[in-house]
């Protein structure tokens, strides 16, 4: 996961995602932001079924997972951003369906542009519901101009923020939308590994 803007869902994707391919095989979640917000939130309940750890570790733990997932810091620089680009299968890119937050998505696609091979994907987060048509307005930008979008979207729903709160993933929130924010990461997962 990498983005220039903080707040668009950069760690709740890492979260989860890692939290899919656990389903699938053993699965390691490298926390690579300096405010170190996923192992809070992992800290802060009962854990994940996965594990977490940070980038320094990278290198001795790696080769006993079978997927790994990088959160990064915020605003990578462009010798990080190529490292990345480099050392990973794709990168998952999160996108807020918003003006500001689209200035940010404009930078790290710049960024990514320059760099020629990266392998990326936007994933459009915190969508809110109808009538509201950023996130469908968005999207349409992005695919005329050829930028890859995931054909799932992560909806804007209270059961994340529950999920960071009381340190689990979100499909084990008491909340009625908590099934429904699950799946939306379940059908992002499926797609990567399509």
């Amino acid at each position: 996961m990498t983005s220039s803007k903080g707040g668009v869902g950069k760690s709740t994707t890492a979260v989860h995602l890692a939290a899919f391919f656990q389903l699938l095989a053993p699965t390691l979640l490298l926390d690579g932001d300096d405010t170190r917000n996923v192992t809070s939130w992992a800290e802060r309940g009962p854990g994940f079924p996965f594990k977490v750890a940070d980038e320094v570790q990278a290198a001795k733990l790696a080769r006993d997972f079978e997927h790994v997932v990088i959160d990064t810091g915020q605003r990578p620089n462009r010798a990080d951003l190529k490292a990345l680009a480099e050392g990973c299968d794709i990168l998952v890119i999160p996108a807020v369906p918003a003006t500001l937050d689209t200035d940010g998505l404009v930078l790290t696609l710049q960024a990514l542009n320059a760099i020629g091979d990266a392998k990326y994907k936007v994933l459009l987060t915190k969508v809110p519901p109808p009538p509201e048509n950023e996130a469908a307005q968005l999207r349409k930008d992005l695919t005329s101009q050829g930028v890859p979008v995931f054909k799932s979207e992560i909806p804007r729903l209270k059961a994340f923020e529950r999920a960071a709160s009381t340190g689990m993933i979100v499909s084990g929130v008491l909340d009625p939308r908590a099934k429904r924010a699950w799946e939306a990461y379940a059908a992002v997962g499926k797609e990567l590994m399509a």
